[in-house]
Parts: C-alpha cells; structure tokens; sequence
C-alpha cells in the first residue's frame, strides 16, 4: 500500500499553525519594569573654564588707541569749558535773591544797588561777562561799594524791573538807590571798564545814607502850620516865622559887611598886595620834565592811564611801566586853563579810599599801583 502525502495545503496550513504557535510561546516577553530616572542633573554654581586666546587681537594697540581716544575726549571737553567759563556770569559778585531782597540788603549795608539786565539773544550780555565783569578792577569796586544783581529780562524777576523802570533795550545797567528805588545812573549795550569806572567815582566817596544826609532839608512852611493849628483848634506855633527873620537878619549883616569891605578896599588892596608879590610862582616851585613821545610796544611794558580834568572832559595816554609818575603834571599842564600858573594835584580813587598823587613822589606807574586806572586832576 502507497503512502500518499498529505496535500500541501494541508501541510502548510499543519506547519504554519505549528510555528505560530510555537513563536507566539517563545516571542512573548514580561513587561519591562517601571524605572523614574532624572534626564538632567542641576549644573553645577562656578564653571571654571580656562581663558581662552583670541587669534589675531593685540591688546596693547587697542589699550594704546583708546587712550588717545579719551585724551581728544577730554581735550574737546576741556575746550568747551573753557569757552564757556570765558562767558560765565559773575557768580562770585552776584547777590541770590529776588530784587526786593538785594534793594534791602544793598539798604542795610549802606550800599548802591547795580544792576545787569541780561539777554541770552544778546551778544552784548556775554561781552559784559567776559570783558567788563571780569575785569579785576570793576570787581574790586564792586565789592567794595556796591551791591551787584544780575537777571535775565525774561524772568519773572526780570520783567518786573523792566517795566518799572521803563527799559526798552537790554543788556542794561542801572543805578538803584536802594532807599528810595531811585535810578540814580543807566547804561544800555556794551559798557567798557574804564567808563564805567568812571561814571560810578561819584558815587564811591559815600552811600546812599550820606546822600541823603547831604541833601537840603525842606523848610517848614507858615502855611502848613496855621492850616494844621486852625483844623486842630489851637494857637499856631510861628516856628517859620522865627526862621524867615534870622534869616533876613543875617543877610542885612552880611549886606553891611560887604559895603564895609567896599569902602575900605584900599586898605585891603594895600594889605594883600605883598602877599602876592612875595608867593613864589608855579615855574620856580615846580619844575616839570619834558614829556618823551608816547611809547608804544607790548602791553607788558606799557600802562594806560586816563585823567578826568576839572571841567569834565577825559584824557588818556600810554606809559613806560618805569616811568616816574612826573610825567603826569608834564602830559596834563597843557591841556587845563592855567596849568602853568596855577598848582594841582592827582587823586586816584581805590575802592573803600581814595589817594594823593603829589608831585614831589619818586615813585614810576608800577610802584604808584597806575597801570590801567582813572585819576582825577584837582585844584590844590
């Protein structure tokens, strides 16, 4: 009897049970067991690395670029403050207050109240800071004698003085008696030391209380009197009357005093005659040297000196640091009435004092402490 085999779809579906059976016993694994595990750890505080080297950099040159680059820095810098401290207000002579304040404290001192309206649009105000406030001189009488007060015009300070002084033009400079808030003297635009100097000398030999002092006292009127008595009910009291007639008493003394000396001129005449005639004259006490060519050359060796004569008018001439101050009754004795007959003197005036200048001095420009200043020529 022939074995048959089995069909091969019977075999194939045999084995392929088998093995898949077979597989899925063996394939078949446990689960893997559950594991919690930190991915990343926490970085450690300092990471010490080493430094590392920058191909091609040299650090000398960028040390040594950089501090040509802070040495132009400053230099620009230091230019510009010296620009601006060449116009710097003068904060070392103002007064820091509302106007009311420096008028009371220029009062309480006994000082004039100057003050300098002052526009930022106005080249002129920047002048006055670099050349008239800055001029040692013009500071020293300042100190001295004055109260000074600077504002801008478009401040609330400003624009207050402009309107109750009617000032239609800035930068100004006035003049305040600080009694009374009278304008005393102004000055508009630019205002050099040396007139300015000039214009204030009257004002440096008392303060506004001697000023006040000086000026004539009012009398009191009749009128007054009876009109204040009548509305009061009572008797007046002739004050002004006793006044009015010492008055005219002393002046009909004074009338025969003078016929007097008319009628005995003769006398007098014959009197003071040999007076006269025995005063030496001017040529024989005072020899004046000649006067040299006025020098010209460099500031250092030159001072420049400016005469008020008695009727008002103004001179100036240059000098040699070594001059004797001689010269000056040489340069000035022309250019007065009577220069060569009649004697006169020099007065400088220094903040807080004023000096002689007598002929008989030895002393040159530089020793007199002349360079740069105002005199005024007096009758002796």
């Amino acid at each position: 009897m022939r074995f048959a085999p089995p069909p091969a779809a019977a075999l194939g579906d045999a084995m392929g049970d088998g093995m898949l059976q077979g597989l899925e016993e063996e394939d078949v694994r446990a689960p893997l067991p559950v594991k919690r595990e930190t991915l990343y750890g926490d970085a450690p505080a300092v990471v010490h690395r080493p430094n590392s080297t920058v191909a091609f950099r040299n650090f000398e040159e960028e040390a040594r670029q950089s501090a040509v680059w802070d040495s132009e820095q400053n230099a620009a810098s230091s230019s510009r403050d010296n620009l601006a401290a060449l116009y710097r207000p003068p904060f070392a002579l103002m007064f820091n207050g509302p106007f009311d304040k420096a008028k009371l404290e220029a009062s309480v001192l006994d000082k004039w109240l100057l003050i300098n309206l002052q526009s930022t649009e106005e080249f002129s105000s920047h002048m006055l800071n670099r050349d008239t406030w800055a001029n040692e001189a013009v500071a020293q009488t300042i100190r001295s004698n004055f109260i000074f007060w600077q504002v801008y015009h478009d401040t609330s300070e400003g624009r207050k003085v402009c309107t109750y002084y009617n000032l239609v033009s800035v930068p100004a400079v006035l003049l305040i008696d600080p009694i009374t808030g009278q304008k005393m003297r102004g000055w508009n635009g630019m205002v050099h030391p040396d007139r300015l100097l000039e214009d204030l000398m009257p004002y440096l030999d008392k303060g506004p209380k001697e000023h006040h002092a000086a000026q004539p006292q009012k009398r009191p009127r009749k009128v007054d009197h009876e009109t204040s008595a009548g509305k009061q009910g009572k008797t007046p009291v002739p004050v002004a009357v006793e006044d009015e007639d010492e008055e005219l008493a002393r002046a009909v003394a004074a009338s025969l005093e003078e016929s007097k000396g008319v009628d005995g001129s003769d006398a007098t005449d014959e009197k003071t005659e040999p007076e006269v005639e025995n005063e030496p004259s001017l040529s024989v006490k005072l020899n004046y040297p000649p006067l040299p060519e006025e020098p010209k050359g460099s500031r250092e060796l030159l001072c420049r000196v400016a005469i008020r004569l008695p009727d008002g008018r103004r001179i100036q001439r240059n000098f040699l640091h070594t001059d004797p101050v001689k010269l000056l009754w040489s340069f000035c004795y022309p250019q007065v009435e009577d220069g060569g007959k009649k004697a006169f003197h020099f007065v400088q005036f220094i903040p807080g004092s004023s000096k002689n200048l007598d002929y008989e001095s030895d002393k040159t420009f530089k020793e007199a402490g002349l360079a740069n200043s105002m005199i005024n020529l007096l009758w002796d």
